[in-house]
C-alpha cells in the first residue's frame, strides 16, 4: 500500500440546531445552545474511527483540540500532526484557514465532520484539488460528498487507505438557512468536489423530482392516510411535500420544512423541536410518526428530521413509522436509509417496511441502518 496523508477537521458546532428544530446551526449558535443543545459532531467523528486500524503508513493531518485533535486521541491514532491552532470558539474562517494548510501539504484525501455548510467552506478553498469526503453530523446534507451514516465514513476510510476505491465527481449543495427557517427551499449548486465513491456507502444529492403524476400521487397518499389516522391518536409528521399534502386535505396548515403534531384533525404542535415532541407525546400511547425519504438519498430519519430524534421514536414505538413517498421517489432509491445517532435502534429499524405510495398502494423496501 502506498503512503497516505488524510486532513481530518470537526466543525464541532455542526448539527446542533437539529433537535431543536432551528434546521440549522449557522448563526444561531447561541440561541442553539439557549434552547438546549450540546455538541454532537465529536460523537459522530468517534463513530467513525471506532474498530478502525490505521496502518503505519498512514499519517493524519489536523487542527488542535476540539477541531480535529481530541477525537485523533480518543480513537487511539498516533500518527498525527497538529498544523493549526483553532480559537476556542471557531468559525468557518478556521475551516477556511485550515484547508489552505492541507493543500500546501499535499494530503490524498480532506476528511471532514460537518454538515453542507462545512463543505461548502471546504470546497471554496480545496475545489477539485483534493477528494473530499464527510462524516454526516449536520441538521440537512444534500450534498454528495458524505457517507451515509458515520459507519460508512470509517469503511470508505479504510477501503481509500487500502488504495481501491474510485475517486468520482459529486455535487456540492446548501440551501439558505434563513430562507430555509422561513419555509422557503432554496438549494443552490456551488461546484462538484472529487469524492470517494461507493455504492451503499456514499450519499447521492438531493434530488427535487417533479415528475407527471407526482401531485396526483401525493393526494392519493393523502386521501387513505386521512382516512385511517384515528382521531384519539398523536401524528408527529416530518418535513415535506408528501406530508404537507396530507394536511392540506384535512384543511390543515402544515409547515413545509419543519415537524407537526396533529391530534383530532387539528394541529396541536406547529413547527415543534425535540423537547416539545417529547413533552407532547409524554404519557401518551398512541403515537404515530410520518415520513418521507429525502430527495434521492432515501433518508427517512436523521437528515432534516433530528427533531424526531432516538429518544422520540423510542417512546413512539419502531412499529408506528410509516413512511410515504410517491411511484416516481421510489422507483430512483434502490433502498431508504435511517441514521438516528442511536446505533443500536439504526439496527432496529434495519430490514424492509412498507411505504404507501398510493391510494391503498404500498412498495416494500429496504431500509438500511
Amino acid at each position: 500500500m502506498a503512503n497516505r496523508k488524510i486532513g481530518f477537521f470537526i466543525n464541532p458546532m455542526a448539527g446542533m440546531g437539529g433537535s431543536v428544530g432551528l434546521k440549522g446551526t449557522d448563526g444561531v449558535i447561541d440561541l442553539a445552545i439557549k434552547l438546549g443543545a450540546h455538541p454532537v459532531a465529536h460523537i459522530r467523528a468517534e463513530r467513525a474511527f471506532e474498530n478502525l486500524e490505521i496502518p503505519a503508513n498512514t499519517k493524519f493531518l489536523t487542527a488542535g483540540g476540539v477541531m480535529g485533535e481530541n477525537v485523533l486521541k480518543e480513537a487511539g491514532i498516533s500518527s498525527f500532526k497538529v498544523i493549526y491552532d483553532p480559537d476556542p470558539e471557531t468559525t468557518s474562517e478556521d475551516t477556511i484557514k485550515l484547508c489552505s494548510l492541507l493543500i500546501e501539504e499535499d494530503i490524498d484525501l480532506l476528511l471532514f465532520c460537518g454538515g453542507d455548510g462545512t463543505a461548502r467552506d471546504v470546497y471554496s478553498t480545496v475545489a477539485d484539488k483534493i477528494p473530499i469526503l464527510g462524516i454526516p453530523a449536520g441538521v440537512k446534507m444534500y450534498s454528495g460528498v458524505f457517507a451515509l451514516n458515520p459507519e460508512s465514513a470509517g469503511e470508505l476510510i479504510k477501503t481509500f487507505i487500502e488504495d481501491t476505491l474510485t475517486i468520482g465527481d459529486c455535487e456540492i449543495l446548501d440551501i439558505d438557512e434563513k430562507q430555509y427557517r422561513e419555509g422557503i427551499f432554496d438549494l443552490k449548486l456551488f461546484g462538484y468536489a472529487k469524492t470517494p465513491q461507493m455504492p451503499g456507502l456514499v450519499q447521492e444529492g438531493k434530488a427535487i423530482i417533479h415528475a407527471v403524476g407526482e401531485d396526483v400521487s401525493k393526494a392519493e397518499i393523502a386521501w387513505f392516510l386521512s382516512e385511517v389516522m384515528q382521531d384519539d391518536s398523536i401524528y408527529i409528521l416530518g418535513p415535506g411535500t408528501t406530508t404537507k399534502a396530507i394536511c392540506d386535505l384535512m384543511g390543515l396548515s402544515k409547515t413545509l420544512l419543519g415537524v407537526d403534531v396533529v391530534k383530532n384533525q387539528k394541529i396541536i404542535g406547529e413547527d415543534v423541536n425535540e423537547s416539545e415532541i417529547l413533552d407532547i407525546i409524554k404519557g401518551q400511547d398512541k403515537v404515530t410518526i410520518i415520513v418521507s425519504p429525502l430527495g434521492r438519498q432515501g433518508a427517512i430519519l436523521g437528515r432534516g428530521n433530528q427533531q424526531i430524534s432516538a429518544t422520540v421514536i423510542r417512546q413512539a414505538g419502531i412499529d408506528n413509522i410509516i413512511a410515504v413517498a410517491t411511484p416516481s421517489k421510489l422507483q430512483g432509491l434502490p433502498f431508504l436509509f435511517v441514521d438516528t445517532g442511536d446505533k443500536e435502534l439504526d439496527r432496529e429499524l434495519s430490514g424492509y417496511i412498507s411505504v404507501v405510495c398510493g391510494y391503498r398502494m404500498a412498495q416494500r423496501k429496504k431500509v438500511r441502518g
